[in-house]
């Protein structure tokens, strides 16, 4: 029987203060440099979960909603949205915080897949996810979807054999 593990016990939380360095000409907080903080986060949740060595497999979506500026305090979240035989799609919510008020403000997200790879770095089976909150639960059910768009683009997979995106499009009567 394959083992099973709750999502929040994947959760990775780290913060960072954007300083001149990570900055661009305008002030904002280097598209790449969050890349390479989220990468990190997200692999510390992939790792968490499945408490192997994780590599990087994709960066299947990232969102730049809000421009972070140099000085703010910047504190991503990460979590296991759902496994499958030996990858895991990771969210990462990075949340800005206000100096003076203490409030916390979503400002991007962005969907990483890590794979647990053995001494060899051949795949190797993870744990199933668990979902428990209304959030995760929805994650979890659009997983599946965001892997089968991945697969039939990588040509890995057959649009006819994609049945979750086929029961967006074709759902049955």
């Amino acid at each position: 029987m394959k083992t099973q593990k709750f999502a929040r016990e994947s959760m990775a939380i780290s913060s960072e203060i954007v300083l001149p360095n990570d900055t661009n000409t305008l002030g904002n907080l280097m598209g790449g440099r969050l890349l390479h903080w989220m990468d990190i986060t997200a692999a510390i949740s992939a790792q968490r979960h499945c408490k192997r060595v994780v590599v990087t497999a994709s960066v299947n979506n990232v969102s730049f909603s809000r421009p972070i500026k140099l000085g703010d305090i910047v504190t991503l979240e990460a979590i296991v949205s759902r496994s499958f035989s030996s990858s895991m799609e990771i969210f990462i919510d990075v949340w800005v915080e206000n100096h003076s008020t203490g409030e916390r403000i979503k400002h991007n997200e962005a969907i990483y897949t890590f794979v647990a790879v053995d001494q060899l770095g051949n795949p190797i089976a993870v744990p199933e996810t668990i979902p428990e909150t209304e959030l995760q639960k929805l994650r979890f059910d659009g997983a599946l979807r965001r892997r089968q768009l991945s697969l039939i683009l990588a040509g890995k997979m057959k649009p006819n054999e994609a049945t979750e995106l086929k029961a967006l499009f074709s759902p049955e009567s």
